[in-house]
């Protein structure tokens, strides 16, 4: 990986920096809250009991207990992601694949995550950018995985040193 002084202004990595079969353990992790919960489900309109009604889940459910919604799940680890990886250097997001949940996450659990890095390649229609794929892995605190996917990201190149324009 690229050293500190080397990443964007924002702090992002640009597409020459990640090496394929790196992984990075992200600094961030995040306890998620009934709060959490109810807001984001309510928000994207989500009337699913399982995640929102606590008698329900307590008398209807394997669980015993709300379950966090899985796409608060997914945009949180791909979140805690961003700081260490893609801020300020990502061009859009191309595609989300292989989502995964592999096991329940609750109020109360915390969240760690790491990024995997499974490939690069150049961009075909633009010399300042390329594609990277990552694989992103969310583990609560006792080590299960909890959320996994594969995402691709379209990224800015570093621009050619000032010096290299005239050669």
């Amino acid at each position: 990986m690229t050293s500190e002084h080397e990443r964007h202004p924002r702090g992002g990595l640009y597409f020459e920096d990640f090496e394929i079969g790196s992984t990075i353990r992200h600094r961030l992790t995040r306890t998620v809250t009934q709060m959490d919960n109810m807001l984001f489900s309510n928000m994207t309109l989500n009337p699913q009991p399982l995640h929102i009604d606590a008698h329900f889940c307590a008398t209807e459910t394997e669980w015993g207990q709300p379950l966090m919604n899985s796409l608060f799940t997914l945009g949180l680890m791909i979140g805690i992601s961003v700081n260490d990886t893609t801020v300020g250097t990502t061009i859009a997001n191309l595609g989300m694949t292989d989502v995964k949940f592999p096991a329940p996450l609750f109020e109360g659990d915390t969240v760690s995550a790491t990024t995997e890095v499974l490939a690069k390649r150049e961009s075909k229609s633009r010399p300042d950018a390329g594609i990277v794929e990552f694989l992103h892995r969310a583990y609560k605190q006792d080590g299960a995985l909890v959320a996994e996917c594969r995402r691709q990201a379209f990224m800015r190149k570093r621009e050619a040193p000032a010096w290299q324009a005239d050669i």
